[in-house]
């Protein structure tokens, strides 16, 4: 019989498969599709110290093979979400949840990372220094490895929970990036974010997007999320969860033997709702098909050879 179960440092996942922050709400919504304790964890939408409308609309553009999108972290809060969301998801959810966190300053990472570290029912903290779509904030945080180091270090210093920090595609080397990460505590690496792309309408000769450009996510862009999940697995020690361009088990697998030990599913939540269960239902039959007994044996396997 398939094992799927795998390991996030001391966190137990039945099975790999997690929606990415920002494409599965708060959990609940997806609840009144499907059964989602089918899921090994749930990705909460990214979370800030302060309510955030979000970018002004239009914010989505549709592209061949994957969407462009940029709603700027649109949440009510830290406060609100511990208070509202939380436990709604947690009525609906008995896996592991991850809080994704975002920032605009170090202090408001940490400051919202030491909340959510009370919630018993939060499993690991994801720290978002990656998002494209907000300005003084976000990526800016983590293009660099010093600056990404000073967050890791700030939201360690307030927190037991493992944290991963999510990390961006649109640098010039993501792997100085993790290995600074990790040298500064972190527990684990989530990657990749969405690259940055843009769409013009040729009716107005403006772009699609009202600013201008997004997050570009989907099938298109899981050759590049392999090859730095590979990169990254080469030069770190610690736990990778992988995403970037996943719709299907056979990509859980790829990306698995690249060297990530869980995978995030995102874009493909937007397309269709039913996508993680679908991946979840489908892995033991293409773990058979490949020779696979066990998913835990596999992490990193396509460079052993």
């Amino acid at each position: 019989m398939a094992d799927t179960r795998v390991t996030l440092g001391g966190v137990e996942l039945k099975n790999p498969v997690i929606p990415a922050s920002g494409t599965f709400g708060y959990g609940y919504e997806f609840a009144r599709l499907y059964d989602i304790n089918c899921l090994g964890a749930l990705s909460f939408k990214g979370t800030t110290w302060e309510p955030r409308f979000g970018n002004p609309t239009p914010r989505i553009a549709e592209c061949t093979a994957g969407l462009i999108n940029s709603v700027g972290l649109q949440n009510p809060g830290v406060e609100k979400v511990i208070a509202e969301e939380l436990p709604k998801l947690q009525a609906c959810f008995g896996g592991p949840i991850i809080a994704n966190i975002s920032g605009f300053s170090i202090e408001q990472y940490a400051d919202t990372a030491a909340l959510l570290d009370k919630e018993e029912g939060v499993a690991i903290l994801e720290i978002n220094v990656s998002c494209p779509n907000v300005s003084h904030g976000g990526m800016s945080f983590g293009t660099q490895p010093d600056m990404a180091a000073r967050v890791t270090a700030a939201v360690k210093e307030v927190t037991k929970k493992p944290v991963y920090i999510k990390l961006t595609p649109n640098v010039a080397d993501i792997v100085a990036i993790a290995k600074a990460c990790e040298e500064a505590g972190a527990d684990g690496i989530s990657m990749i974010n969405t690259l940055l792309g843009m769409r013009v309408d040729l009716r107005t000769r403006r772009p699609v997007v009202a600013n201008k450009m997004g997050g570009f996510s989907g099938p298109a862009i899981l050759p590049v999320a392999l090859r730095m999940v590979w990169q990254v697995y080469e030069a770190v020690r610690i736990p990778i969860i992988g995403m970037g361009g996943v719709s299907r088990a056979e990509d859980v697998i790829e990306m698995m033997l690249c060297g990530a030990a869980a995978v995030q599913v995102g874009a493909a939540n937007l397309v269709d709702p039913f996508a993680c269960q679908k991946i979840v239902a489908d892995l033991p039959t293409v773990m058979e098909k490949y020779g696979i007994e066990n998913l835990k044996d596999i992490i990193g396997g396509a460079h052993h050879g």
